[in-house]
């Protein structure tokens, strides 16, 4: 941490806005998961030099992030400006860049689901599912899939319920990640115990 704070410092003295935002975004990385709001205000003048910059991919990374830590903290009526942001930067701009931009998606999907928007929930899900797989990310595939299996089967949707599991599992099995498997057979468990 010490070397971000000297770079953030070298920075200032230097008046390089660019290389000040890149060195904030990892300083307030790195404090993330610390108590305080040290990492909110280290992201939110990075989003701020991003603005000043016209750089609109970067401040879209960076204002879905200052999102995450707003979301972490317990405050999605923060973090959901943010999301929208970040997701009409990267609808605008993004294109190139579809990984970042399932990931803007995703994020949003998670609180639409925590909030009860069901229906907004569902249209995001399918959205970064096939961003995903557009990109041959099955990690991502198998856990928008099986969130869509999931929010199917509450909406009474069986059939549309096991073809959602059926390809979130075939994704969790081609990413051979432990925790996209461990995922995938924990919606699967929740699914066969509600029947």
């Amino acid at each position: 941490m010490l070397h971000l704070r000297r770079a953030v410092a070298r920075a200032r003295r230097q008046g390089s806005r660019a290389e000040l935002a890149r060195a904030l975004k990892g300083l307030g990385e790195l404090e993330r998961w610390l108590p305080g709001d040290a990492a909110l205000q280290h992201y939110g003048e990075a989003v701020g030099i991003y603005r000043e910059l016209d750089e609109p991919l970067e401040l879209a990374h960076t204002v879905r992030h200052l999102g995450d830590i707003h979301n972490d903290r317990r405050r999605p009526k923060l973090a959901e400006p943010c999301y929208h942001e970040a997701l009409a930067l990267y609808r605008r701009y993004g294109q190139s860049q579809p990984g970042h931009f399932a990931n803007a998606v995703r994020v949003l999907a998670v609180l639409k689901e925590e909030a009860g928007e069901m229906e907004e929930a569902t249209r995001l899900w399918r959205e970064a599912h096939d961003l995903y797989a557009s990109v041959g990310e099955p990690m991502g595939v198998a856990e928008s899939a099986a969130w869509l299996a999931l929010l199917a089967h509450r909406q009474g949707d069986a059939q549309p319920s096991r073809e959602w599991l059926r390809k979130a599992s075939v994704a969790a099995e081609a990413s051979r990640h432990a925790d996209s498997l461990k995922w995938v057979s924990k919606v699967r468990a929740m699914l066969e115990g509600a029947r």
